[in-house]
């Protein structure tokens, strides 16, 4: 299965009218913006810690984040 946590994760942030910079800090600086920025090109795949934090901030479930359900 491809990767789709990028692609949905840059969709929530932009919904959100935040750069990666800002999800970041608003975040409390537990992710970088250079690791949301990887992520959302596909490089680099976040860890489930990562994504949990992401779909808690987000109000989404995991299976959401990972581009399983709509």
């Amino acid at each position: 299965m491809r990767n789709k946590v990028g692609k949905v994760l840059k969709e929530l942030r932009i919904e959100k009218g935040l750069s990666q910079a800002e999800l970041a800090e608003k975040l409390n600086n537990e992710i970088s913006p250079s690791a949301i920025g990887l992520w959302e090109l596909n490089k680099r795949i976040p860890t489930i810690e990562s994504c949990i934090i992401l779909a808690d901030f987000f109000n989404v479930t995991l299976d959401y984040l990972a581009g399983r359900e709509e």
